[in-house]
């Protein structure tokens, strides 16, 4: 019996946490004036203890683990010196991709309002501003002390500080390498310490679930649906809209032919739930799609560290989420905060599971959001962690095309299927 729990997956562990949660508050729901149920277990001990402890030790990882890993991300792009034109052209769509799914994601939860009806502030009291000016946007990007910006956790200084490092050390890398060689270490700490506290996820779940549908009932169930259907329809429409509409756009090519050959990598992503794994047969399917190895076995892992679109659909749609369910209204200039922050954020976003729940900490704290939100829905996280992955493979997959056809190095009759891929690409 113990040894088929421990073959349980930390994501199906999730999956639990958050059922019995749900289903324990429902029935709590039932004898909430009960002082017994309301004080002692709901608020002052139990859920509140097992809940709130894991927001603190996901807030404890978020500033060291973006820095790190920005810093590490940017350093690691020194490659393009090698490349040329390629690494270029590479990062600006991977960029731009990203801008737009973050963007259809606040769009699409914008015109749903998944967050209505949950009304967080009567379960969690807080002070939120949203009073934020363009001017003052701008300014707090740039940081006058990045030292006290990584004490107190303003994570757009701390961005574009890990940000200009890593150019720096990407230009000094061989004056520097003891300097890198620590960030990246450190970034490997940061992973492996996040990989342990993510093993305390179905707990924290657990009684975040608990707390908040013992306090809302059956009411808070529509917002959580509302912010999965949220979710999926942006997930759609940038794998299935957008992505053949820039290769269309650019290329000219045939975006059903790609579909029908890449369609094994994108359920090998949906299974695994990281980008990293899909990575040697991402390669292998775009060789066989005409693509050059020699780009795309740059563009590839590259992709797999800075561009995760389907991460920013998810981060944009929990924003809107959030903001909803506590009664805020975003102003453009929060908007536009919160699509930087998303951008900067798949720079430092590892392609393994769920570490896009930690990251949104990150974008919730750029807006003055409370993470606490975060907790409502980590539990269903792992199931849209598998969807949002097979969206980040197809983008590195796409924009790999682009740049190769950009760059001449795709076989044009290889694509259209006028000959076998291995009379051309070794």
């Amino acid at each position: 019996m113990i040894s088929k729990l421990k073959k349980i997956s930390l994501g199906n562990w999730m999956i639990i946490g958050m059922i019995l949660g749900f289903i324990t508050g429902l029935l709590l729901n039932f004898y909430l004036k009960d002082p017994f149920i309301k004080d002692i277990i709901l608020i002052n001990n139990v859920f509140y203890l097992g809940g709130n402890g894991f927001i603190k030790l996901m807030k404890m990882l978020v500033v060291p683990l973006v820095f790190f890993s920005i810093v590490v991300g940017v350093a690691s792009i020194s490659d393009i010196k090698k490349i040329g034109k390629i690494g270029g052209r590479t990062i600006l769509i991977y960029l731009l991709t990203t801008g737009i799914a973050v963007t259809i994601a606040l769009l699409i939860a914008g015109i749903i309002k998944p967050g209505e009806g949950l009304n967080m502030v009567a379960i969690v009291k807080t002070n939120i501003t949203t009073n934020i000016t363009a001017t003052d946007t701008v300014l707090s990007i740039i940081p006058d002390n990045p030292f006290n910006a990584l004490a107190n956790g303003d994570m757009l200084p701390v961005i574009i500080f890990g940000v200009i490092i890593g150019v720096i050390l990407a230009k000094l890398r061989e004056e520097t390498k003891l300097v890198n060689d620590f960030f990246t270490q450190s970034n490997t700490v940061m992973m492996e310490m996040t990989r342990i506290i993510m093993k305390f996820a179905p707990i924290g779940i657990f009684c975040l679930m608990a707390k908040t549908f013992a306090s809302l009932g059956f009411e808070g169930l529509i917002p959580l649906t509302k912010y999965v259907i949220c979710v999926l329809i942006g997930l759609a429409i940038q794998a299935f809209v957008v992505y053949p509409s820039l290769l269309v756009i650019l290329t000219r090519l045939n975006p059903i032919r790609f579909f029908k050959k890449f369609i094994s990598v994108m359920f090998f992503a949906f299974s695994s739930s990281t980008s990293n794994a899909t990575i040697p047969l991402n390669i292998e399917k775009l060789t066989e799609l005409g693509v050059s190895r020699e780009v795309s076995s740059f563009t590839i892992p590259l992709g797999a560290t800075i561009n995760m679109d389907g991460t920013a659909i998810m981060q944009g749609c929990a924003v809107m989420f959030a903001s909803q369910a506590y009664g805020m209204d975003l102003g453009t200039s929060a908007l536009l905060t919160v699509i930087f922050t998303a951008v900067m954020a798949s720079i430092g976003t590892a392609g393994v599971p769920s570490v896009g729940l930690i990251t949104l900490n990150m974008v919730f704290n750029s807006v003055g959001l409370p993470v606490e939100a975060i907790g409502i829905i980590m539990g269903i996280d792992h199931l849209l962690d598998m969807f949002r992955t097979a969206v980040n493979v197809t983008g590195d997959a796409i924009c790999t095309i682009i740049v190769s056809f950009k760059n001449k190095a795709i076989d044009l009759d290889i694509f259209n299927g006028k000959k076998e891929a291995q009379d051309t690409w070794d």
